[in-house]
């Protein structure tokens, strides 16, 4: 049994195609999902997909990426994730991956927003999901500053080399690998998988995108975690039982979801 911590199914290819996506999901033993918010614009799709589906659960923020969307405050962040369906805050970080001829001075809107989330996060108890690209020392140094290891929650589609995942776990964060850790190429992202200590480490697609071998290059979907924990497992050279019971376990703790009784 695996559980997808981080999709947009509500995005274009996959909303439009939602039974069989979940009947997929159903087919490949994956659970539940986490449904996770970009903007505030697109929130009500989000939302509303988890309010039809009980194995669907959903978060609230901006990506570091829309620079025009909405900026949220505090209090609306708050306000919103007050749904009883919203389990976290994000996803929400940096991302100076795209500086288009700006310098990082110029990006002092993304950290200011990425400290709005944290605030969010300590206001409303919930955790963090935590998008982080070309930009982890200053990822850490926030996280560190706003005291972001109080709500906790989880560094997404990590690609970090190890000394990252080890800051990032002295402040109480659990990692998530997506299908990136199949990619031939990914050693740094595959020698984290083999060092996480198993009882802090989640699973993803981030689908649409990062489609895990054998799908690489294709659309993805949250079925697809399965593949992810299976590589992983074999990574670690653990079964595929070991590693999808405890990132399953790691999930429902998390995000304080209370959990089936089916699936205990």
């Amino acid at each position: 049994m695996f559980v997808d911590s981080h999709c947009h199914i509500n995005f274009e290819g996959l909303a439009d195609r939602l039974p069989d996506v979940l009947d997929k999901m159903r087919e490949h033993a994956v659970t539940h999902a986490l449904c996770v918010s970009v903007d505030l614009e697109t929130l009500p799709s989000v939302l509303a997909i988890a309010e039809q589906h009980e194995n669907v659960y959903a978060s609230v923020g901006v990506h570091p990426d829309h620079e025009d969307m909405r900026e949220p405050s505090v209090a609306e962040l708050v306000e919103l994730a007050a749904h009883p369906k919203v389990c976290a805050i994000g996803e929400t970080g940096l991302d100076y991956y795209r500086l288009e001829g700006r310098s990082i001075a110029d990006m002092e809107w993304q950290r200011e927003r990425f400290r709005t989330h944290i605030r969010a996060a300590h206001a409303t108890g919930k955790p963090l999901i935590i998008h982080t690209r070309s930009s982890s020392e200053d990822t850490l140094r926030i996280m560190e500053e706003e005291r972001a290891s109080v709500p906790g929650g989880v560094m997404h589609c990590f690609t970090e080399p190890w000394h990252v995942a080890q800051a990032a776990l002295a402040q109480g964060f659990h990692i998530s690998l997506s299908g990136i850790v199949t990619f031939k190429k990914a050693t740094d992202v595959q020698d984290v998988a083999r060092r996480m200590p198993l009882d802090r480490l989640l699973i993803e697609t981030d689908s649409p995108y990062l489609a895990p071998v054998p799908y690489r290059g294709k659309p993805n979907e949250p079925a697809y975690v399965s593949y992810v924990g299976r590589f992983i497992a074999q990574l670690r050279e653990e079964t595929d039982e070991a590693v999808a019971q405890a990132t399953t376990d790691n999930f429902f703790r998390l995000f304080k979801i209370a959990r089936p009784a089916a699936s205990a």
